[in-house]
C-alpha cells in the first residue's frame, strides 16, 4: 500500500469535511472560514458568515435576557486572545437568529471549545471554534421526563449544572492565573540585576511552554570595579555577563538556578576572571543537590581596550557578530559542565578583540536545540539568522532572533538570550 505523505493531503477539503462543526476566527472575531458541519447547524450559507463579527451574525437573544451565552463565548475568545491557549467552555444556552425570519430565535444548546493558532511573531493569528450542537439531546432528555416533571424542570436542573461548571472553570482559572503570578514573581526576583537595564543590552527569558513560567535558565550582567589603578594607566570600563542552564525544569530547577546565578555573581565580583569565577561555582556546585551537569559561560568585557575574555562550563559558545555579517563562534574556552569532576581541576580562559559596534550573543540551548538535529545545524542557524540582523539594536536584535528561530512564543526547552552591543 503506498503511503500518503502530509504535503499530498488537502487539508482544505479535510476541514470541510470534518463533521464537527468548526468556524475559524481572525483576531478581531470575525469569521474567516466554516466548514459544512457548521453551515447545517446552522442553517447559514458562508455567503451568510464569511466577513462578519461572530456576535453580529449570532446576537444575543432579546427574548431571553437570562441566558448569557454570548457574554460567556465573548470572555472565553477574550482569555483565547490574552493567554494564546485553548479554552474549554461549559454547556450554554446560545439562541441563533432563525435565519430567513427577522427577530425569530430558535432555542440551541451548544458545548464549545475555543484553539489559538499562532502566527510566526507568537501572537494569534485565528481561532478555531469548535461547536458541538446538543439541543436534541436536551430535547430528548426533556422528552423521557414524566409529564410531572416539566420541560422547564429538566432545562433548569441542565443549565443549572452548566453554570455550575462554568463558575468552577472559572475558579480554576482564577487560582492558576495566581499561581502563575507567585512563580513569575519569585523568578523575578531571582534574576534581579542591580546593573539592569543597561543601555545597550537587550535580555530575553522563555520558560519552556507548558511549564509554570519558572525554569532553571538564568542570565545575569554585572559591572565590575576597575580597584587600584596603578600610577601612570588608564582607567578601564569592564562588565561581565553570563547565561547558565541547570538541568530539569519548574520550581526545583529554578531553586538550584538561584543559587548557582548568585554564587557566579559573588565569584565573579571577588575574582574578576571568568575562569576563577567558574572553578569557584563548580566547586560550590559540588555541594549543592541538583547542581550536577549544570552549565554556564562567563564572559567579561573590557569596553576600555576593547577585549572579550571567556570561560565556558560546558555551555554552548556565545556568538560574536560584526557590523558586516560575519561572525566568530567563542568556542576556544570550553571545559565540562559544573560537578562534573571529582578533582579541582582550573578551568581554561580565552581573550577575543572585538571593533565597537559589534555585537555579543549569548543563550541556552532552547533557543537553538531541535529534536533529532545535530547541536551544529542550530549554531549554524543562529548565526545565519545574526547575518541577516547584524546592524539591528539590541532590542530589536533579540526579537528578530526569537522570531528567526520559531521561538517567540516558547519552546520546549527554556529560553535565556543575552544580546550585547559593543
Amino acid at each position: 500500500m503506498e503511503r500518503v505523505t502530509t504535503s499530498e493531503i488537502d487539508y482544505a477539503a479535510l476541514f470541510a469535511a470534518t463533521p464537527s462543526p468548526y468556524v475559524v476566527l481572525g483576531p478581531d472575531l470575525v469569521i474567516v472560514d466554516v466548514n459544512r458541519a457548521y453551515l447545517e447547524a446552522t442553517g447559514r450559507t458562508r455567503g451568510d458568515l464569511v466577513g462578519q463579527y461572530v456576535f453580529d451574525a449570532f446576537p444575543e437573544n432579546p427574548a431571553d435576557p437570562d441566558a448569557d451565552g454570548v457574554p460567556n463565548l465573548k470572555a472565553s475568545l477574550h482569555r483565547v486572545l490574552a493567554h494564546r491557549e485553548p479554552d474549554t467552555m461549559a454547556l450554554q444556552k446560545y439562541d441563533i437568529p432563525v435565519a430567513g425570519r427577522p427577530g425569530a430565535f430558535e432555542e440551541r444548546w451548544w458545548s464549545p471549545i475555543n484553539t489559538p493558532v499562532l502566527g510566526p511573531d507568537g501572537g494569534v493569528a485565528w481561532i478555531i471554534v469548535r461547536v458541538e450542537d446538543v439541543t436534541d439531546f436536551v430535547r430528548s432528555r426533556r422528552f423521557r421526563q414524566s409529564p410531572e416533571a416539566g420541560d422547564r424542570e429538566v432545562e433548569a436542573e441542565l443549565y443549572a449544572r452548566a453554570q455550575e461548571l462554568q463558575r468552577l472553570n472559572e475558579e480554576l482559572r482564577q487560582a492558576n492565573a495566581r499561581e502563575r503570578q507567585v512563580a513569575l514573581t519569585l523568578q523575578e526576583a531571582m534574576l534581579y540585576s542591580p546593573d539592569l537595564p543597561r543601555e545597550g543590552i537587550a535580555v530575553r527569558y522563555l520558560p519552556a511552554t507548558g511549564t509554570l513560567n519558572v525554569c532553571g535558565d538564568w542570565y545575569d550582567v554585572t559591572d565590575i570595579s576597575a580597584g587600584e589603578i596603578p600610577t601612570g594607566d588608564a582607567p578601564t570600563s569592564r562588565f561581565a555577563a553570563a547565561v547558565g542552564d541547570v538541568v530539569g525544569h519548574g520550581l526545583g530547577a529554578a531553586a538550584v538556578m538561584g543559587m548557582m546565578r548568585s554564587a557566579l555573581t559573588a565569584a565573579m565580583r571577588a575574582t574578576d576572571s571568568p575562569s576563577r569565577a567558574l572553578q569557584i561555582l563548580g566547586l560550590y556546585a559540588n555541594s549543592v543537590e541538583g547542581a550536577l551537569a549544570t552549565t554556564a559561560v562567563k564572559v567579561m568585557i573590557d569596553t576600555t581596550a576593547h577585549l572579550i575574555t571567556y570561560s565556558s562550563a560546558g555551555h554552548l559558545p556565545p556568538i560574536l557578530v560584526h557590523a558586516d555579517g560575519s561572525s566568530e563562534v567563542l568556542d576556544q574556552a570550553t571545559d565540562p559542565p559544573l560537578a562534573t569532576r571529582s578533582e579541582h581541576v582550573p578551568r581554561r580562559e580565552a581573550k577575543l578583540p572585538y571593533t565597537p559596534g559589534d555585537a555579543l550573543v549569548l543563550y541556552t540551548d532552547g533557543l537553538i536545540e531541535r529534536r533529532g538535529e545535530d547541536i551544529d545545524a542550530g549554531i549554524a542557524r543562529l548565526t545565519d539568522a545574526l547575518s541577516r540582523y547584524a546592524r539591528l539594536d539590541p532590542e530589536r536584535l533579540a526579537d528578530a532572533l526569537l522570531a528567526r528561530l520559531g521561538v517567540s512564543s516558547g519552546a520546549r526547552d527554556d529560553i535565556a538570550l543575552v544580546v550585547i552591543r559593543l
